[in-house]
Formats: C-alpha cells, sequence, structure tokens
C-alpha cells in the first residue's frame, strides 16, 4: 500500500473521528496493527489555528509517520494556507474532509455539505495540491457518496480529484444526510476503485475482521479504513490483519493486557489535556472499553463522580483485576457472522 512516497506495512487504516483519534489514540492504533492514521481535523480558520484545541489536534510528538493531518473549510485559499501551516508543522501527508456529516460543519458548509458544490470541492482540491506539491507532500481526500440518496456524486468528484493530483481517496458508504444511521452500501466504493488509478479506501460499517474481508473482495479497495468499531477496541486492527493474512482468527486479548492498554492509553491521554479536562474526556474512552463487559455499566455510572486522574487510574485498574478473577479474556464484541452471511454486505438494494 502506497501513498505517495510512503509504503504503509498492511492496508487496515484507522478513520480520522474528532474528539476520539487524538495523539494518544492514534498511537495506541498504530501500536495494534493500523498501518495508517489520520488526526482530527483542522480547521483551515487562521483566527484559530493558535486555540489550545487546535494545538492539541495538531500535536503529533513521539508519533511514528507517516504524519497526516485533515484539515476541513470552504474557501481554496484558506484551505492551501492551512495544508502549508500544517506542513511547517510536521505534516507529511494532507487530508481533504469532505465527509464529515456532523451539522456544526455542515452548516458551514464544510466537510461532506462541500459535495453539493462540485466546483468549490475541485477548487479546494486544486488549491491544497498546488500548496503542498513544492514541498512533496502527498493529498488525500476521505468524502462521504454524496450528500442524499439522489445526490450521489463522489465518482465525479473522485474522477476530478485523480486529474487534480489526489494520491488517494478515501470512500465512506454513506451519504450526508444518512450520518452514521442505516448501513453503509460498497456499491459507489466499487464504482469509485474501477474508475481510478490511485489507491482507494473503502470505510463504513468495518467492525469485524470478516466484514473487512468481504468489503475488500467486493469493492476491489485497496484498504479498509475502521473508525467506530475501533473505539474501546484498538486490537480490531490486529485481529483484521491476522484475518486477511491467514483466514483464522486471534485469541481475544487478555484481561491483564487490556488493563495494561487501557492505563497507559490513559497516561498519555492525560499527558496531552491536563489532569481536568484529561478525566473528563477519557471517560468516554472507559466506558467503550468496558461497555460489553461484565459489570461495565455500573462502572460507567460510577466512573463519573471521579474527578482526578490518580482516582480514575486506580478505579479502572481494580475494575479489570476483579475482571480478571472471572476471565481470562477478553469477549468478542461483535459475534461474528455466520459463514453464509459474510458475503452479504450491503449495497444499497438490499442486504
Amino acid at each position: 500500500m502506497q501513498i505517495g512516497p510512503y509504503t504503509l506495512a498492511n492496508r487496515v487504516f484507522v478513520a480520522p473521528m474528532a474528539g476520539v483519534t487524538d495523539r494518544p489514540f492514534r498511537q495506541l492504533c498504530k501500536r495494534l496493527g493500523a498501518a495508517y492514521a489520520v488526526s482530527e481535523m483542522v480547521t483551515s480558520r487562521k483566527d484559530l489555528w493558535d486555540s489550545l484545541k487546535t494545538s492539541r489536534r495538531a500535536n503529533h510528538a513521539g508519533e511514528p509517520g507517516p504524519i497526516a493531518v485533515q484539515i476541513a473549510g470552504t474557501d481554496a485559499d484558506m484551505m492551501a494556507q492551512a495544508a502549508s501551516y500544517n506542513i511547517a508543522r510536521g505534516a507529511q501527508i494532507i487530508d481533504i474532509n469532505m465527509g464529515c456529516p456532523a451539522k456544526k460543519v455542515c452548516k458551514r458548509w464544510a466537510g461532506s455539505a462541500l459535495m453539493q458544490d462540485e466546483p468549490l470541492a475541485i477548487e479546494i482540491v486544486h488549491a491544497v495540491v498546488q500548496a503542498c506539491a513544492p514541498h512533496g507532500v502527498p493529498v488525500t481526500l476521505k468524502m462521504r457518496t454524496g450528500w442524499s440518496a439522489h445526490g450521489k456524486n463522489a465518482l465525479a468528484i473522485a474522477l476530478a480529484a485523480e486529474q487534480a493530483g489526489v494520491a488517494m481517496v478515501t470512500v465512506h458508504g454513506r451519504t450526508r444526510d444518512q450520518g452514521y444511521k442505516g448501513q453503509a452500501e460498497y456499491d459507489t466504493v466499487r464504482a469509485v476503485k474501477s474508475a481510478l488509478r490511485i489507491p482507494v479506501v473503502a470505510n463504513g460499517d468495518i467492525d469485524t475482521p470478516e466484514k473487512a474481508a468481504a468489503v475488500l473482495r467486493y469493492t476491489g479497495a485497496d484498504a479498509v479504513m475502521v473508525g467506530r468499531a475501533a473505539q474501546g477496541r484498538p486490537w480490531l486492527f490486529r485481529e483484521i490483519n491476522h484475518y486477511l493474512a491467514t483466514g483464522t482468527h486471534l485469541a481475544p486479548p487478555l484481561v491483564e493486557e487490556v488493563r495494561r492498554l487501557l492505563v497507559e492509553h490513559l497516561h498519555d491521554h492525560y499527558s496531552l489535556y491536563g489532569e481536568y479536562t484529561g478525566v473528563r474526556s477519557a471517560r468516554k474512552h472507559i466506558a467503550w472499553y468496558v461497555h460489553a463487559l461484565p459489570g461495565g455499566e455500573a462502572f460507567r455510572r460510577s466512573m463519573l463522580a471521579l474527578e482526578d486522574s490518580t482516582t480514575q487510574v486506580a478505579a479502572v485498574e481494580q475494575f479489570f483485576d476483579v475482571l480478571g478473577g472471572q476471565m481470562d479474556r477478553i469477549p468478542t464484541h461483535t459475534a461474528a457472522p455466520a459463514p453464509a452471511a459474510t458475503e452479504r454486505i450491503h449495497t444499497g438494494e438490499m442486504v
């Protein structure tokens, strides 16, 4: 798998997710088998570049490369400036966000809302590619299938982006209007892959090793990108890689390993956000880890009352120590589909 000059170790990526894929989470996913991770989206508004939120999102200290930064905005010149700014701060790949369906992003016509204005979308792609070219920095594009069921234009934008010089395209198999509802479809991904020469990545509802393999077979995509399924389950990347390589499953992780991974994640999280914000923003990560475990819901509720990092870590350690007395391994969060169903992926008509 190649993005410009960068050769990746495998074809399983972690998707950029605002409020989730910060530096600690990206590093954890890379340790556990993700070959590629893109930052949370960084605004193209220059007046916000010095904000604490943006500086945290642009923090790549100690992160193994390639360093990929996603930028979002609606003005071609501002997006070009944002690309140059992030390259100066260490970005090795720039990703253009045309996939975020969040209302606060789309109401400004950024993210997936850009797909409704194809001329502007392509103008932005050209401007960013031209800004990155002198630095030898490849540009990638992440988008939806379109803005609505009757406005699926991913293929047209992908073709224009390839012509403009984009090095890779990722397609999430939903429209902007869908948000994260319903099922992702892969016919659009398949059509984009069939038409393009550059790498194409399939994204959306990839939550098991079998699903990853089925999507790759159906679409012909060069890689898969995993998003929400990795929340609280970052070892999914190594499970998918193992399955793609061998056709067999890895044993679920040991309780002790998950305890160690989560505690290390928490300390890295606190180091980025500080004590007050770190403790509060870590709660969602802890909740994802424990939600399917025995006693997980009660622990999540009790954890909300903890307001310092020492107590929070101690509570997590105690929870997993008790769990380790009940079981050796973490049960699989999502049951694998029956063999007869592994190829029944959603194509936009029916499963």
